[in-house]
């Protein structure tokens, strides 16, 4: 009986949660201009039928939420994760495939139907945050958010603050508008996520989603705020993409500032003895760099594969002053290998599987597209970093070559790690210590982040390709 009453309340949360999805999903769709013709599934045109049987959907598909999550850690910040890639998966499922069954019409898996259904792509991304926050308000009884406490706002803000200004010295870009749109999202990212402690390396891929989240919201509020209707149009999103590189870096610089401002603070004013820590850090200094150092290598390999199949050796040569392909093939192993060092010391004991080593690997290959061929290889060279359409679709290769080469990179790793066992634990504390921090990433975001961060991937060559 117990277990029927939990599944009602988190069914009917989901509901109530769908619906106010669902009516922010048809106010900002309406909006757009592109609100999805639902009455035709009942074959009728009629606008009051079409806004009923709406509803109706939403506060199904918000029923199913509410049960997907009901077992999830209920933070704002972790939920909203799941929420979006829950709207994510609804538009595949519902707007490209199943609305035109019912329709009666073909299906348009293809890229120009991908590009009609944009603006409900973005849509169902709102629907499925809004759901998100709205059923954890219904199911922790929140009304008034707490107040937010002074010192992780003013981390977050400079946090913020420090991330815009390094990418206005990096690139150039207009310092005005960054510094502001930095300072906000600084100072919101502890709003949303709290101050939960958390390795560098989930920090990053979690702001890197967030960097996502601030883009879309800069199509959305900056034109709501000139009187204008949303930008949500494929053409008019591909016009904004330049903006999507650095709100990426600015999201993932927030997380990982703010992190380590936050343990700056505490080992400076702090003497907690839950951080002690059981073995020097030499020790597993040196195994993490080791096993990176080889994960990298193992990564570089696939990574040089396809650089070698597209011809782009010669251009990674010109960091050192050549062109010829055999120096392109040792700069980008040696680069192969600090970036698997880099990722040994941010994601160290993160993974408890191969799946995870996969998810965070190729999470962190996607960073460094937008960090090394966008960025870092332009000014290396003596250009100025462009992150117009053009400069996005050259580098779409090494999209695929990083992607691979953080899979290849995580899973070695995991692999490589998964052999230490240190003499002075024994084996059922390390056993024990090891599925209580699964379970925690597992009812967490970890899985919702993987997955948001392939969307984000996916939507490059979206944009890209007008």
């Amino acid at each position: 009986m117990k277990l029927v009453k939990r599944l009602r309340r988190d069914a009917v949360s989901g509901a109530l949660a769908g619906l106010a999805g669902g009516v922010v999903f048809g106010v900002a769709m309406g909006l757009v201009g592109t609100l999805p013709s639902v009455a035709q599934i009942v074959r009728s045109n009629s606008p009051a039928i079409g806004f009923a049987l709406h509803m109706i959907i939403a506060a199904i598909i918000g029923a199913g939420f509410g049960l997907l999550v009901a077992n999830q850690q209920l933070r704002a910040g972790e939920t909203l994760f799941w929420g979006l890639i829950y709207g994510t998966f609804w538009w595949f499922l519902g707007a490209q495939t199943l609305l035109p069954i019912l329709a009666g019409r073909p299906l348009a898996w293809d890229l120009a139907g991908a590009e009609q259904l944009f603006p409900s792509l973005i849509g169902h991304l709102f629907y499925g945050g809004v759901t998100a926050v709205v059923f954890v308000a219904l199911r922790r009884g929140v009304v008034v958010p707490p107040q937010p406490r002074l010192g992780p706002l003013l981390r977050g803000l400079s946090a913020g603050l420090m991330v815009a200004g390094a990418l206005y010295l990096l690139a150039g870009a207009a310092l005005n508008p960054l510094v502001v749109i930095g300072a906000l999202a600084g100072a919101g990212y502890p709003l949303l996520f709290g101050t939960v402690r958390e390795k560098s390396g989930p920090a990053l891929v979690r702001g890197t989603v967030y960097g996502f989240l601030i883009w879309v919201l800069e199509l959305t509020v900056g034109p709501l705020l000139a009187g204008a209707a949303p930008s949500w149009s494929h053409d008019a999103a591909a016009a904004a993409v330049h903006n999507l590189p650095p709100s990426v870096l600015l999201g993932a610089g927030i997380a990982v500032v703010f992190g380590w401002l936050g343990a700056l603070a505490r080992g400076l004013f702090v003497d907690d003895i839950r951080t002690v820590h059981r073995e020097a850090p030499g020790g597993w200094g040196l195994r993490a760099l080791g096993s990176g150092a080889l994960a990298g290598l193992a990564g570089g390999v696939v990574f040089t594969a396809v650089l070698a199949v597209v011809g782009a050796l010669p251009r990674v040569a010109q960091i050192m002053g050549s062109q010829a392909p055999p120096a392109g093939l040792v700069v980008n192993l040696i680069i192969a290998l600090v970036i698997g060092v880099t990722y040994a010391l941010m994601f160290r004991r993160s993974s408890f599987d191969l799946v995870s080593g996969v998810g965070w690997g190729a999470c962190y290959g996607f960073f460094w597209w937008v960090l090394g061929p966008l960025t870092l290889l332009p000014a290396l060279t003596g250009v100025t970093p462009r992150w117009d359409p053009a400069a996005i679709a050259n580098a779409f290769p090494a999209l695929v070559g990083l992607l691979a080469y953080g899979a290849a990179l995580g899973s070695t790793y995991y692999l490589l790690e998964a052999r230490a066992n240190p003499w002075w634990v024994t084996r059922n504390q390390a056993e024990t210590d090891r599925v209580l921090a699964q379970r925690s990433q597992t009812l967490g975001s970890a899985p919702a982040l993987w997955g948001l961060t392939v969307l984000i991937a996916l939507t490059i060559p979206l944009l890209a390709a007008s």
